[in-house]
């Protein structure tokens, strides 16, 4: 399997949403791959790169010493199901309330969440920016895009029935506000890639690169 998604259409007998959640739930993916339900298909995909790691730890520890009392703030790869849009998700992060992962079941309630987070990709980029934003965008209060390639992040809130009201975004190395109920200035410099700081730090003083 490459880093490109692989959709598998669902057959006839499992033409039903709750069919083929149950079908991603017992998928057998390789390691280092997760399965997702999006537009009447079961779309399996990489998890990220490992040059994502470090932007993902620094957004995960700043989210979850904001996030409202009785929530989880995760990176697991974990399913949430919008019924109504009949999609399942499995964010790259996650806050929700902790009662969601009481069920026995398998995946959760995306209406449990107040906030997600996504890095784009470029086998990915187009789910995160159209798909996800458009269901996310009803239910979930949050919506954080860190845009990976373009080296920026953006923030989506107030969800309605048409998607959100209000974004705001700003290049890698500016806060960005992350609007109720976080209601923080989120810190983006650990999101830079390293090479990029390398070579801010080697400039002179007249701006150029050495």
């Amino acid at each position: 399997m490459t880093e490109r998604p692989m959709a598998i259409e669902a057959t006839t007998t499992a033409e039903a949403f709750e069919d083929m959640l149950r079908i991603v739930e017992e998928l057998d993916t390789p390691d280092g791959y997760r399965a997702e339900l999006i537009r009447g298909k079961i779309v399996v995909s990489p998890w990220s790169k490992l040059r994502y790691l470090r932007p993902m730890r620094s957004l995960r520890k700043q989210v979850e010493s904001h996030a409202p009392e009785g929530t989880v703030t995760e990176t697991s790869p974990f399913l949430f199901t919008f019924p109504s849009a009949e999609r399942g998700f499995g964010p790259d992060l996650f806050v929700s309330d902790e009662s969601a992962f009481e069920a026995e079941g398998r995946h959760a309630d995306g209406a449990a969440l107040s906030l997600v987070a996504e890095l784009t990709s470029t086998s990915t980029k187009d789910v995160d920016w159209l798909d996800k934003l458009d269901t996310y965008g009803r239910v979930v209060p949050v919506y954080l895009v860190l845009d990976m390639q373009a080296e920026d992040i953006t923030a989506f809130w107030d969800p309605s029935p048409k998607g959100y009201r209000s974004r705001a975004t700003v290049p890698f190395g500016r806060p960005l506000h992350v609007p109720a109920p976080f209601d923080f200035d989120l810190d983006t410099s650990g999101f830079v890639a390293p090479s990029k700081e390398v070579v801010k730090g080697e400039q002179d003083e007249t701006g150029d690169a050495r």
